[in-house]
C-alpha cells in the first residue's frame, strides 16, 4: 500500500494542440516495488483546469473517470455539453468522445482516473496555441505514463 499525502502541479508541456497556459496538472503513479506490490494499471491526472481554457474533445483506448472538486464547468459527453460542479462524477467508456471547458470565470479543481498506464488519445479537436489556429489534428497518440513519470 502507498499513501501520497501531497502532490506537485507543474504548467503543462508546451502543445500546439492542446494549449493550456495557465493550467496545472499533477500525475500520481504508484511507485514500482522490487516485489511486485504496487498498483501497476491505475494512473491518476489532479488538474487545475484555468479559467477558459479547456480539454479538446478526444477519444482514448482506456477507460476514464473524471472528478470534479471544485468550480463549474462543462462535460462533452453524449455528443452534448453538459453542466458539472463539485462532485460530479464523468465515467468514460473508451472510445468515447468527451472533452472539458472551464466557463465559470475562476479555476476548476479535477482529477481523473486512467485504467491502464499506456493510454492512446485522438484529439477530435483542437484548443490551438496562438499562431497554430490552421493547423490540422495530430495523429493518434499513445504514452506510457510510466516511461514519461519515470516510475
Amino acid at each position: 500500500m502507498t499513501i501520497i499525502s501531497h502532490v506537485d502541479y507543474a504548467p503543462f508541456p508546451a502543445d500546439p494542440h492542446n494549449y493550456k497556459p495557465d493550467s496545472r496538472y499533477s500525475l500520481v503513479l504508484d511507485p514500482v516495488r522490487q516485489d511486485g506490490a504496487y498498483v501497476k494499471e491505475l494512473v491518476l491526472n489532479f488538474e487545475h483546469l484555468a479559467s477558459g481554457e479547456m480539454i479538446p474533445i478526444h477519444v482514448h483506448t482506456n477507460e476514464e473517470v473524471l472528478i470534479v472538486d471544485e468550480g463549474e464547468a462543462e462535460a462533452h459527453y453524449d455528443g452534448e455539453w453538459q453542466p458539472v460542479g463539485p462532485g460530479a462524477v464523468i465515467l468514460v467508456p473508451s472510445g468515447v468522445a468527451h472533452g472539458f471547458r472551464n466557463t465559470s470565470g475562476g479555476r476548476v479543481k479535477l482529477h481523473a482516473v486512467f485504467a491502464g498506464h499506456v493510454v492512446g488519445t485522438r484529439l477530435l479537436e483542437r484548443s490551438p496555441a496562438p499562431g497554430t489556429e490552421n493547423e490540422p489534428l495530430p495523429p493518434p497518440s499513445l504514452i506510457d505514463f510510466r516511461g514519461q513519470a519515470g516510475g
